[in-house]
């Protein structure tokens, strides 16, 4: 006796196949940036028909657009994931620092940073990039008060959460020229005893006097 292969229901294939030209638009920025990439060249690398493509995504905006809303996704749901695994003691601020380093250097970031350059001179696209990307970076600023355990109603604190997500950013965007690991370590270091004293003195008095 056989059994009748299952087949699978067609909504579930419909967003199986979305997931895999998402997935390739966002590689395809990566190695080629936004200029190399084609809608051509994402159907082959998802394995998708050309025609498929087109009757879900007609134009490259169109799969740009939609792998924005993808990527802005991916990367809170990897911020997060990362958080979850921090270490607690003394060593967290620094851990958060390398949470956020290995955000701002991966090919996530290297596919967004993509998008922003993309976007300053095409309309629909920065309408499109903007609020996500403020989206993203409150998520981001949220998640890392809750990870340094800051107290945004003390004056200045806010502030220096921010310089953080800006100065880490920063070093991400000066990798996709030439990547000075040292360099980055080195501030990284420095800036960990800086949010430790000012985030919570006592403690730094403590963890200086031990060492």
């Amino acid at each position: 006796m056989t059994t009748a292969p299952t087949r699978t229901p067609q909504g579930e294939r419909t967003r199986a196949m979305r997931a895999r030209l998402l997935e390739a638009a966002v590689e395809c920025l990566v190695e080629r940036g936004f200029s190399g990439t084609s809608t051509t060249l994402v159907s082959e690398r998802a394995g998708v028909s050309r025609g498929a493509q087109l009757h879900h995504f007609p134009t490259k905006n169109d799969l740009v657009l939609a792998a924005v809303e993808h990527l802005t996704e991916v990367r809170g749901a990897e911020l997060r994931a990362a958080a979850a695994r921090l270490p607690s003691g003394p060593r967290r601020t620094r851990a958060v620092l390398t949470m956020l380093e290995d955000h701002f250097t991966s090919p996530v970031f290297t596919a967004a940073l993509e998008l922003w350059v993309a976007a300053r001179t095409d309309p629909a696209l920065q309408a499109a990039v903007g609020p996500l990307e403020q989206r993203v970076g409150r998520d981001a600023h949220r998640l890392t008060v809750t990870a340094l355990g800051a107290d945004e109603s003390q004056p200045g604190v806010r502030e220096l959460v921010q310089a953080t997500l800006d100065l880490v950013r920063g070093l991400g965007l000066a990798t996709t020229i030439s990547d000075d690991a040292r360099r980055r370590r080195r501030i990284l270091d420095q800036w960990a005893r800086t949010l430790d004293a000012a985030l919570d003195p006592g403690r730094h008095a403590e963890k200086e006097g031990t060492t």
